[in-house]
């Protein structure tokens, strides 16, 4: 399984190196699926090699699951080898519970890079797969390296072709993004139209199993029926992931920082908390910046520390005791807007920054709140 994806989470797991200058991960999550692979592969294991033991039949099963996440992450390098050929930044990837993940921390600027970056993966995994099947032909059968690279080729080729799919997260829905992003001009429907076939895929992945099982009268296996469901979750919270990033980027033409500043009034440190207020009611603002005596912004008065001070005890509390000192990192250019704005907060998290002119004179204030509303229910 495969797929591109924003930033994680820190602490991703135990790091294993860093080919191609990539650092790669390892999740505990995978030895939960290499303990289910080791399990449900061991039998047909023993069927090609018999007269082995059983620990050593279990023991190649083990070697197979080892084998095939380092598949997965031949996969997944291609990904991220493409991309930095594209100038793209590839945070990491890691192998977790149903495969890997590059953390490739932006998108490709055209369809037919999203393309490209998309298709390097399963093709390396169908041209492993055919590599392996040339290979097994050479190597004796009933042997431990047969059954292994039998195993292996088959593996890479059912790899390559499920994630060749139309459906995000997978590297076939990122390719249908491209193509209705290259025919519509917009990657929004793009994604919005590959996230629904993914979401499709997910209910026919565990649909289709379950109708063919009541149409022949058989009863599903238990172990198909569980990678069923955890593939169609996987591939489900992806396109749901995916559709969420989509109105996201739809409502980006939204943020600037202009539009979303708010009328700030001057104030000194020692101006009680009541008498600001007073003060930015009648001049109909809805924040407050406080100056020294000759006029330089020096702090923010902060609005979540307003709200929580008592009506009473207002008159008695300075709003220098309230504001938060202006740093460097909380002064932005009143023209910032989109991404380069969402960057510059994230940078720096604070309820409210100062906005200045080029010139350095203060436009406004912008409150995080705001930006925040932008977003909700997404």
């Amino acid at each position: 399984m495969s797929t591109q994806t924003p930033q994680r989470p820190e602490s991703p797991g135990l790091r294993m190196g860093r080919p191609f200058g990539i650092p790669v991960y390892v999740s505990p999550t995978w030895l939960i699926v290499a303990a289910f692979i080791t399990y449900s592969f061991q039998p047909q294991v023993a069927e090609g090699l018999p007269g082995r033991g059983t620990l050593v039949t279990y023991l190649v099963a083990f070697v197979f699951a080892v084998f095939l996440y380092v598949s997965v992450l031949l996969h997944e390098l291609a990904h991220c080898v493409v991309a930095r050929h594209f100038g793209l930044p590839v945070r990491r990837i890691t192998l977790y519970l149903l495969g890997g993940v590059s953390e490739i921390e932006r998108e490709p600027e055209t369809p037919l890079r999203e393309f490209m970056v998309a298709f390097a993966g399963p093709l390396l995994s169908l041209g492993l797969a055919g590599v392996g099947w040339v290979a097994s032909g050479f190597i004796p059968q009933g042997t431990i390296i047969h059954v292994l690279v039998f195993q292996l080729w088959v593996s890479n080729l059912i790899v390559g072709v499920f994630n060749l799919l139309p459906g995000l997260p997978l590297d076939g829905g990122r390719m249908l993004r491209a193509g209705v992003w290259k025919i519509t001009r917009s990657s929004g429907s793009g994604t919005i139209a590959a996230a629904w076939f993914g979401r499709g895929l997910a209910v026919a992945l565990v649909a289709v199993p379950l109708l063919l099982s009541l149409m022949t009268g058989q009863e599903p296996g238990w172990e198909p029926l569980i990678w069923s469901v955890l593939l169609a979750s996987f591939i489900w919270i992806g396109a749901s992931q995916s559709l969420r990033v989509a109105k996201v980027r739809a409502r980006m033409p939204q943020v600037q920082a202009r539009t979303l500043a708010r009328r700030a009034i001057p104030v000194t440190a020692e101006v009680p908390l009541a008498e600001a207020m007073r003060r930015a009611q009648q001049a109909e603002a809805g924040a407050m910046v406080v100056v020294d005596h000759d006029g330089h912004p020096i702090a923010i008065v902060n609005e979540s520390a307003v709200a929580a001070t008592p009506e009473q005890r207002r008159p008695w509390v300075t709003v220098g005791s309230l504001a938060r000192s202006l740093e460097p990192s909380l002064v932005l250019p009143a023209d910032l807007s989109g991404e380069s704005l969402l960057d510059a907060m994230r940078g720096s998290p604070s309820g409210e920054y100062l906005l200045v002119e080029g010139g350095g004179e203060v436009f406004g204030v912008l409150v995080t709140a705001d930006v925040n509303r932008l977003f909700s229910g997404v």
